[in-house]
């Protein structure tokens, strides 16, 4: 049985996306429950996923997948013929098909490169929302990836200078969800925010490490941090 906010939730969720397919923001769904802050809501999605009603899709911010309603919704509610739907906090309408990049064997790929989604920007500083749906293309080259599924962002701020990665920069990340001690990640935190950061171990916690003494090593319990790829390359403009 769901509680009242757990279904007054849901129920906004579903509603959003019935009316404009835009799914609401988290944002949106604190002031909408009228909760003072977005932590509520965080504890509200746990429940609703515990329960069975939506779950978290790996790799995207703010992603989730309605999988059922209640049958407490009235009619009008719920769909006569439902299908599950994929939420993306305020990234937008989900693609038809997820853009990925084709690796062919032929000898084309060694003269024209290899084409990369760039999903978006990035933060080098201050974590900003990130991992959005494609927004153009890049070509990188062949030797630049080593399987797997790869894809780009572009960088916005200074905290990875001393790395040599610095604002406006575009990196080429490979998708999965495990890093080494001092490999550089994208680390989504809790489930909300993204940055670029390298990734480090303190006893039981993760540090997501700034490359600019100007910026302060953040300590996250695991449960707080999810690793959406590993940096593999970096092409800069002059």
């Amino acid at each position: 049985m769901l509680t009242r906010k757990q279904m007054e939730l849901l129920s906004f969720i579903n509603q959003r996306m019935k009316e404009s397919g835009i799914p609401p923001s988290f944002d949106e769904m604190k002031e909408a429950l009228d909760l003072a802050s977005k932590s509520g809501i965080h504890r509200l999605i746990t429940a609703l996923e515990e329960r069975g009603f939506i779950r978290r899709l790996p790799n995207r911010a703010r992603a989730l997948e309605v999988i059922k309603l209640p049958d407490s919704l009235s009619p009008a509610m719920a769909p006569k013929k439902f299908s599950p739907s994929v939420i993306e906090g305020s990234l937008g309408k989900k693609p038809a098909e997820p853009a990925k990049p084709q690796r062919s064997a032929s000898n084309d790929d060694n003269a024209n490169g290899i084409s990369l989604p760039v999903m978006g920007r990035i933060a080098a500083g201050v974590p900003i929302s990130a991992i959005q749906h494609p927004t153009h293309s890049i070509t990188v080259p062949p030797d630049m990836l080593a399987g797997g599924e790869h894809y780009a962002l572009e960088v916005r701020g200074d905290s990875m200078i001393e790395a040599g990665i610095f604002d406006g920069d575009t990196v080429v990340i490979r998708d999965g969800s495990t890093a080494n001690p001092g490999d550089i990640v994208v680390a989504l935190v809790d489930d909300e925010e993204a940055t670029l950061k390298r990734f480090r171990r303190k006893g039981a916690s993760i540090a997501l490490e700034a490359a600019n003494p100007a910026y302060e090593t953040r300590i996250f319990p695991p449960h707080r941090v999810k690793v959406q790829g590993r940096l593999v390359g970096l092409i800069r403009k002059y």
